[in-house]
């Protein structure tokens, strides 16, 4: 951890050698005519996390390159480019897993979990998840990983202080060592202790990404290693001795140490290693010199190699748990997945853009060292064996109209999934877009319903449980003009969960729900009010299924550039957020899952968070006070029944990119 602080000293030294770069008052101008959303026909974008922005670019770079030069491709292969402007979508995804965390609802300490208040069922996928999803929210799937291109070597130091005795440190450093070859590295450490008894939280995330093409961009590769190592201390919440002083802002216990939690020993561990790589090569490749389109027919390969172990430790068995084999507990789960597939892709005109098949073959290893007879039942050791899958995609696009495709299905192995996604869009320059999508899916439960062993002798199962079915509908509508607004409509059928006792089960109904969000910023002369809404409705399946009515977020703030010459551009405000009761589902640690409760109601307060965020050239400053409204409200601001918000607190961080 250490070297890797060093290393960060280092970057903020070194910040004197490095080159200044200017956008034309040209560019200045195009930009704003177009909405502040493209240039030259590229999608901007927030930073090196990869989020789109709506406000005016004002990067400063140097003479001998463009801040169009440097590029981030995501897995999709869609380009954005590096922005080192200071937005109000900057402040929202100023957090420790970098995204906004609107529909997520946060634990006191930085690092641990989220519950949540809203859901998206819109992604595809045919293989079941390891589980234990409350850990994931600092996991970096393949889609997540970004690959880049940039002129010169391009770097970015996020830093932001933890909640007593910590810090989050994220620093990137990217560079083409030719204009083919492209490599980076990330490190990401987080060690934060908390406010309550037994909540450390110690994180680090590194990854090294790499993409190649040759000269004429016949051969193309990219490959990323990436490792987590995720660790909690878990205290299970408070007690109900101590949620009694909490709601009563009890003085003698404003020192939430003094607070007792359900357990003081108890550790989560989610280690994980992945190896990607995809290649292609094309066969027959052609450029029209008049339209400057390019044509292809290229067949290629991606190889995934990743394993993942969770562990539960605990020095005593609690009776919380039930009855337990051996009076110390350690959990240990383990997973290995090896993924091949080759595809075939072709891009023409003839089929309006690009179309890809695929062949995928899975195999997978999940499980224990032993097999167990409980009562009855056998609980066998693992789960292992393969599967065979096809899949096709197809983008096109006619004129202003784009349409997106895909599909797969397992069609031999020892799991069952199928998908078929269909997405329309209508762009209208930089008036609107409007999208539409419908899915059909599926899918296995993860593999922690299916199995699962523990020295607890409750937390012992196998199951053989049907695929859940997911039928999803989604309509959204953005403009910088008008409102921005989505709605989508969900049905699951087995829907699977975990019920008040932590055991999985599957809904033998159909669980409906409906989302609608609205988001619009009001906007006079130096002074901005920026709103989001969103409206939510289980119409059936509220016995296992449940979410709040309401959720707002609400923004004024106040945005200028100050002193002579502009340099430091301010942006000060205030931020409400509130949403409905509902019953929230409580946080199991020895699964590191969310499981059904029945008996409490949590929200209905209040949160005001004040902050002053500042931009001096390429680096952003964020200074925010947290849950102001905790000063004169009682003490009701919890995440789970038994888990709370964090208190009032100040915290201070700043992303700084550099240019070399």
């Amino acid at each position: 951890m250490r070297r890797f602080i060093l290393f960060g000293i280092i970057l903020l030294i070194s910040n004197s050698l490095f080159a200044q770069i200017n956008i034309s008052g040209k560019d200045r101008e195009l930009l704003k005519a177009r909405g502040n959303k493209t240039l030259n026909g590229r999608q901007l974008n927030d930073t090196i996390g990869g989020n789109k922005f709506d406000e005016e670019v004002d990067v400063e770079l140097s003479a001998k390159t463009h801040y169009t030069d440097y590029k981030i491709i995501s897995y999709e292969k869609d380009t954005t480019l590096v922005d080192t402007t200071l937005t109000l979508k900057k402040d929202r995804i100023f957090n420790y897993i970098r995204k906004n965390n609107f529909e997520l609802l946060a634990f006191h300490n930085l690092g641990q979990t989220y519950n949540k208040l809203g859901y998206n069922f819109n992604t595809v996928g045919l293989f079941p998840a390891m589980g234990e999803r409350a850990k994931r929210y600092n996991f970096y799937t393949v889609e997540d990983v970004n690959y880049y291109r940039v002129p010169t070597p391009t770097s970015e130091l996020f830093f932001k202080t933890g909640i007593q005795q910590g810090q989050v440190l994220h620093s990137f450093l990217t560079a083409n060592l030719t204009p083919q070859l492209n490599l980076s590295i990330a490190y990401k450490g987080l060690r934060s202790l908390g406010n309550y008894r037994n909540a450390l939280a110690s994180h680090q995330n590194f990854s090294i990404t790499s993409s190649y093409e040759t000269k004429n961009k016949r051969y193309q590769a990219r490959a990323h290693y990436v490792a987590h190592n995720l660790m909690n201390q878990e205290n299970g919440g408070l007690t109900t001795e101590s949620i009694d002083l909490f709601t009563t802002d009890n003085p003698d216990f404003v020192d939430r140490e003094r607070l007792e939690t359900t357990f003081t020993d108890a550790e989560s561990l989610l280690k994980a290693k992945r190896y990607y790589i995809e290649q292609s090569y094309a066969i027959w490749h052609h450029k029209d010199s008049i339209s400057n389109k390019d044509s292809h027919l290229q067949i290629g390969n991606t190889f995934t190699h990743s394993r993942q172990y969770y562990n539960f430790t605990q020095e005593k068995a609690s009776p919380l748990f039930g009855v337990a084999y051996s009076n110390t507990i350690m959990d240990s789960t383990a997973q290995k997945v090896t993924d091949n597939a080759l595809f075939l892709e072709l891009k023409s005109n003839y089929v309006l853009g690009k179309i890809r098949g695929k062949l995928e073959y899975t195999n997978f290893n999940y499980g224990y060292t032993n097999i167990l007879y409980l009562n009855s039942q056998t609980v066998p050791a693992r789960l292992d064996g393969y599967t065979v899958s096809i899949g096709a995609d197809w983008n096109a696009q006619f004129k202003s109209f784009y349409l997106k495709a895909k599909t797969g299905a397992i069609i031999k192995g020892d799991f069952k999934g199928n998908y078929i996604k269909g997405t329309a869009i209508i762009k209208k320059d930089s008036l609107f877009t409007a999208k539409a999508s419908v899915l059909l899916q599926s899918k296995s439960p993860d593999f922690n319903y299916l199995l699962y062993q523990s020295d607890y002798i409750d937390y012992n199962w196998s199951h053989h449980f049907d695929n859940e079915n997911t039928r999803y509908l989604g309509f959204s509508f953005k403009s910088n003009k008008w409102v921005d607004a989505e709605a989508s409509i969900t049905q699951k059928d087995f829907y699977t969960y975990f019920d008040a006792y932590s055991k999985p089960q599957q809904y033998s109904g159909i669980v409906s729900y409906l989302k609608v969000r609205a988001h619009k910023a009001i906007r006079y002369k130096k002074f901005t009010l920026d709103n989001t809404v969103q409206y939510q409705k289980v119409a059936t399946g509220n016995e296992v299924f449940r979410v709040p009515e309401w959720i707002t977020e609400n923004t004024l703030f106040f945005s200028d550039h100050l002193f002579k010459g502009d340099p430091l551009y301010l942006q000060t405000g205030i931020s409400f957020s509130y949403f409905t009761k509902y019953k929230a589902d409580e946080f199991n640690p020895l699964l590191n899952e969310f499981v059904l409760q029945n008996d409490q109601l949590i929200g209905a307060y209040p949160v005001f968070d004040f902050f002053i965020n500042g931009e001096i050239r390429r680096t952003r400053l964020f200074l925010k006070a947290e849950n102001v409204s905790a000063l004169w409200s009682r003490g009701n601001y919890f995440v789970t029944p038994t888990h709370v918000y964090r208190d009032f607190t100040v915290r201070f961080g700043l992303v700084w990119n550099f240019f070399i």
